[in-house]
């Protein structure tokens, strides 16, 4: 995890990253879903967004909160046919996303799988909420957004979820450039 950058809007990218899995252990679990959001500080400048064939049997339960099934997945690309794209998206940027640790490390995984030692700087959205939006009581993706009025497209879908995860970030930046709004001045550090 960063532990903290200066912000120059505008020269800082940021892939803003969303996944869907078929469980909560990135050691068993694969990519049902991806989404990526490549943001300068200002706006997205670029996207990805794709259903990955985890190659296995996708639960039922996952199925009734995601919706997406084996039959979705079956013509969609494997991992590996996807994995040039987002180290391409993902290069030279920090890795953001709502609770960074569960999307990080599912992607490590996969890409440890195929041989390959993927390591990016992350930037967790749950802990920047906290700390730049105090006051709230559950910083889970759809309770924050609710509260702030961020509308998810797609809840538990990768697009939708990384979208709404683009809006809450935005509004992070802004209260890091404005300060706190409670006489704050400018914070150097974003966290």
């Amino acid at each position: 995890m960063i532990p903290y950058f200066c912000l120059k809007s505008g020269k800082q990218l940021y892939t803003i990253i969303d996944i869907e899995t078929t469980g909560q252990s990135y050691k068993d679990g694969k990519i049902t879903e991806i989404a990526l959001y490549r943001h300068n500080g200002i706006q997205v400048v670029d996207s990805f967004a794709s259903l990955v064939n985890p190659e296995c049997h996708i639960p039922y339960f996952i199925t009734e909160l995601t919706g997406i099934d084996n039959n979705m997945v079956a013509g969609a690309p494997k991992f590996y046919e996807i994995a040039k794209k987002i180290v391409e998206l993902t290069a030279g940027s920090i890795f953001v996303a709502h609770n960074v640790s569960f999307d990080y490390k599912f992607i490590q995984e996969e890409f440890r799988r195929l041989g390959y030692e993927y390591k990016r700087k992350t930037m967790c959205t749950v802990k920047l909420s906290r700390k730049y939006l105090p006051g709230h009581t559950s910083y889970s993706l759809g309770k924050i957004c609710d509260d702030l009025n961020i509308g998810i497209d797609g809840r538990h879908r990768a697009a939708g979820d990384a979208l709404a995860t683009v809006q809450l970030f935005e509004m992070i930046l802004q209260k890091h450039i404005n300060g706190s709004g409670n006489g704050e001045a400018f914070q150097k550090k974003l966290f």
